[in-house]
């Protein structure tokens, strides 16, 4: 079978079976002492195109889809280990703001490699400490489905050809950790995701589309590409993020657009 047959999630799954990976279940691995630690890789002509942003803003996108991560787990980030693989052709200048849009983070770069490659490449570490990981298994039937900002803006500037920086929001991850019962980043599209924590926790997630806040210049439809890099959590109280569903009885994702069946699209890595 071919990896785009099986999808990433199936490739997941498949070496969770064969117990060759465990605790893959959430955004980050929790190790001992509340340490945290996720990692990430950009692959020019996969997930950028170095004619559609700047170099700083790549090293931004770098560091933020795994402080997403970070977020996720309610961790505070600590430091980032950054492998750069790279053409011998690229411009000194141009590696120096890569690093200075990592540094925009202010988070710390501690360590890392450096080789060649054929085409641009990056893969971060970043490492946190948490408190409660709430991770994914834990919603239940009757708990709030709330989601931190607005959706949609990534897929609304790849329609335009460029991309958004991913937002930061180390913050409200850790306010939502306290008490969610489950949480993740939003990096696959809001149904991708939200089947995420349908599938782990065994509910089935119910979203009503009309009351997902929607970016400016963002339609329903980029909702469904993914990268808004926004949090989506569990919780059974009040909160002052925007709730958009609930968890019932049953498996899977339900998506409603004002009461009527609603069908959106999403990310997979070895899609075809």
């Amino acid at each position: 079978m071919k990896l785009w047959q099986l999808g990433e999630g199936g490739l997941l799954a498949e070496l969770e079976r064969r117990g060759l990976v465990e605790g893959i279940e959430n955004d980050a691995a929790e190790l001992a002492g509340g340490l945290v630690v996720t990692q990430d890789a950009l692959v020019e002509g996969v997930h950028f195109r170095l004619d559609w942003l700047s170099w700083r803003d790549l090293g931004w996108r770098a560091a933020a889809v795994n402080l997403s991560d970070l977020a996720a787990s309610g961790a505070t980030p600590q430091a980032l280990i950054v492998t750069l693989g790279a053409p011998p052709h690229i411009q000194l200048g141009n590696v120096l703001e890569l690093y200075e849009g990592l540094a925009e983070t202010q988070v710390p770069v501690r360590g890392g490699d450096t080789t060649r490659a054929e085409r641009l490449m990056l893969s971060v570490t970043a490492l946190g400490h948490s408190s409660r990981v709430p991770g994914r298994s834990g919603a239940r039937p009757g708990q709030r489905l709330v989601v931190t900002g607005p959706l949609g803006a990534a897929g609304a500037a790849f329609r335009r050809q460029g991309y958004v920086r991913p937002p930061l929001r180390l913050d409200e991850g850790r306010e939502l950790a306290m008490h969610a019962h489950a949480m993740l980043d939003i990096s696959d599209g809001l149904a991708v995701d939200a089947g995420h924590i349908a599938a782990r926790s065994s509910v089935r997630c119910v979203i009503d589309l009309e009351r997902v806040p929607i970016a400016a210049a963002a339609d329903l439809a980029d909702v469904g590409f993914g990268e808004d890099f926004e949090l989506l959590a569990a919780v059974d109280r009040e909160t002052s993020f925007t709730e958009i569903g609930r968890c019932e009885q049953g498996e899977g994702v339900e998506l409603r657009l004002h009461g009527e069946p609603y069908r959106l699209g999403g990310w997979d890595h070895f899609s075809a």
